[in-house]
Order: structure tokens, then C-alpha cells, then sequence
């Protein structure tokens, strides 16, 4: 996945928004102003990297499964995920990773802003944004 497919699937969610408020290397992507994902572009010789929130117990999993899945970049390496975006993580698993994300946030908002959401993504994960 390419950064640029990244950042179409991320601003597919309801009320997303991106901004760089680390800067011109990171884009953060927010619902309600809690941050759900970040992309990290270095160096041009060096693959992007996004940041993913994540369940703790699937963060493990992940981590295990994948050896490009690292505890969160500078973030709570318990609820967080880096991943590498070297091709080693198929795109299908990281559209994956980027609704749990979403949906992990969502969950946290206040009320008001819950409901509005779910209202809009219904009780099932919305469908997955296209890959190709």
C-alpha cells in the first residue's frame, strides 16, 4: 500500500479529518479530534509507517504475525500499532487494521458523538473502502 492509498482509505470514514500537527513528515487523521491513525513518510529510501490504534490482546497477535506490526511509535505501545509499509502486510489486512482503529476510537468518544457515528456506520463495520 502506498501512502497515498493510505490516506484515501483513511479520509473514506465518516467525518475524518487529516492535519500535521508533528510537522511536514506526519499526516494525523481524526475523528472528533481523537486521533485514529498516523502516517509517517521518512526518508526516501525508507517505507512509510502508519500508527493504528488496536485492542491490546490483537496488538500482541498482530505484532507475533506480522514482524513489520511494532509496538506504537512514540504512543502507548499498549494500545498501539506501527506498521511498516513494506508489502509484507497484505493491503486487505491493513484496510483491516485501519476500521478496528476507527471503530476502537469511536468507541471511546462521548456519547453525542457515539451515537452520531454509529448512527452513520450502523452495528456492522462499514464496508471496506477498495484496495485496488
Amino acid at each position: 500500500m502506498t501512502p497515498q492509498e493510505f490516506t484515501d482509505i483513511a479520509l473514506w470514514f465518516p467525518e475524518s479529518t487529516e492535519s500535521r500537527p508533528y510537522g511536514p513528515d506526519a499526516l494525523v487523521y481524526k475523528v472528533a479530534e481523537k486521533s485514529f491513525a498516523i502516517l509517517a513518510e521518512g526518508p526516501t529510501d525508507e517505507p512509510a509507517r502508519i500508527t493504528l490504534k488496536c485492542d491490546p490482546a490483537l496488538a500482541l497477535e498482530l505484532r507475533a504475525q506480522f514482524p513489520s506490526v511494532t509496538p506504537g511509535y512514540h504512543t502507548d505501545k499498549r494500545h498501539w500499532n506501527t506498521i511498516l509499509l513494506d508489502g509484507t502486510v497484505c493491503d486487505d489486512e491493513l484496510v483491516e487494521m485501519t476500521v478496528h482503529s476507527y471503530r476502537r476510537v469511536v468507541a471511546g468518544l462521548r456519547k453525542a458523538d457515539r451515537d452520531r457515528l454509529r448512527t452513520v456506520l450502523g452495528e456492522d463495520a462499514p464496508p471496506l473502502p477498495s484496495t485496488e
